[in-house]
C-alpha cells in the first residue's frame, strides 16, 4: 500500500515521469525556512545562489529536517522503494524580474547512476506560479534514456556546467509544474526539464532533493558521499554524510567542503560523456 501518494499520482510519474503537486508542509512553515535561508544570506554577505548551492543539507538543520520530512519521503519511498539515499540537493532561487533560466536538460547526465532509479523532489519554499519560472517538462521524455548535451555559455544559465539538451524534439507537448509554497514537484532523472525567468514582483526559492534507493551505485571513479535518510543500505556504495547539528558549525563547514569538493569532480567527469563544448552565435 502508498504511503503518500495515491495509485493514480503513481502511474502518471511511471507513464509522463512527473507528477506535481503534492502537499508537504504548511505554506507558513514554508515560508519561515525561506526567511531562514535569506537571514543566513543577508548575515554572511551572499546569496544561495549559483556557486554556492550545492548540499545545503549539511549546513543547516533546518534544510535537513526539510530532507528528512515524512511527507517527502513517503511519496519518495512509493516511488523507489523504503531503502533511501540522499545523494544530492541543489537551492535553485530566482530573484524578483531575473533573466536566469534552466535550459532544457536531464538531471541523468551529471550523475553517472547506475541503475537510473533516481527521483528528483522539488520543494517549494516560495510560491512558484508559471510567471515565476517553475519547472516546465515533456511528458513522457523520461522513456527516451540519456540525450547529448551541449553547452549553453549564457551567463544567464542557473546550471552549474551550462548543459542542454542537443536535440529538443520540435514543438513538444509540455506541462508546467506550478507549485505553491510547501509544495512539491517529484520528476524522474531522464525527464527533460526547463525553467523561465522570474518575472513576478518576488523571490522564488525551491530544493531540487535528489533521493536514489539504497542498491544504486555511482560509475565515477571519485568515491561519493550520500545520505542514508529512510531504512537500511546493505550495499555500501557511498560513505556516510553526517546530519548537521548546529547550523553552519565549524565540522559541518568542513564535511560539506570536502563533499562538494568529490561531488563537483564526479559531475565534471559524467558531464564531459555527454557534453560538447558550443560557444553561442
Amino acid at each position: 500500500m502508498a504511503r503518500k501518494l495515491t495509485q493514480a499520482q503513481i502511474s502518471r510519474y511511471e507513464r509522463d515521469g512527473y507528477v506535481y503537486p503534492v502537499d508537504v508542509f504548511p505554506r507558513e512553515q514554508a515560508l519561515d525556512y525561506s526567511a531562514a535561508l535569506e537571514a543566513f544570506e543577508r548575515t554572511h554577505g551572499f546569496q544561495l545562489g549559483k556557486g554556492y548551492n550545492f548540499k545545503p543539507h549539511l549546513l543547516f538543520t533546518w534544510v535537513d529536517a526539510i530532507v528528512h520530512h515524512p511527507a517527502v519521503l513517503d511519496a519518495v519511498e512509493d516511488l523507489i522503494g523504503p531503502d533511501i539515499r540522499l545523494f544530492h540537493l541543489s537551492v535553485w532561487p530566482k530573484n524578483a524580474h531575473d533573466a536566469a533560466f534552466v535550459p532544457w536538460h536531464q538531471d541523468a547526465t551529471y550523475f553517472g547512476l547506475e541503475p537510473t532509479e533516481h527521483v528528483t523532489a522539488w520543494v517549494a519554499l516560495s510560491d512558484a506560479p508559471i510567471s515565476a519560472g517553475c519547472m516546465e517538462v515533456i511528458p513522457g521524455s523520461h522513456r527516451k534514456g540519456q540525450h547529448h548535451h551541449h553547452t549553453d555559455p549564457s551567463p544567464h544559465n542557473l546550471l552549474s556546467r551550462g548543459q542542454t539538451v542537443s536535440a529538443v524534439p520540435e514543438n513538444p507537448r509540455t506541462d508546467f509544474m506550478a507549485v505553491n509554497a510547501g509544495q512539491m514537484s517529484l520528476h524522474h532523472t531522464y525527464l527533460m526539464h526547463r525553467s523561465g525567468p522570474n518575472n513576478t514582483d518576488h523571490r522564488r526559492v525551491g530544493l531540487g532533493i535528489s533521493y536514489i534507493p539504497a542498491h544504486v551505485r555511482c560509475r565515477s571513479a571519485t568515491r561519493l558521499t550520500a545520505m542514508l535518510v529512510r531504512g537500511t543500505d546493505r550495499y555500501g556504495h557511498f560513505d556516510d554524510e553526517p546530519r548537521p547539528v548546529v547550523d553552519y558549525g565549524d565540522a559541518e563547514r568542513a564535511f560539506h567542503e570536502k563533499a562538494v569538493t568529490l561531488f563537483r569532480q564526479s559531475n565534471t567527469e559524467q558531464a564531459g560523456q555527454h557534453t560538447d563544448r558550443v560557444v553561442a552565435g
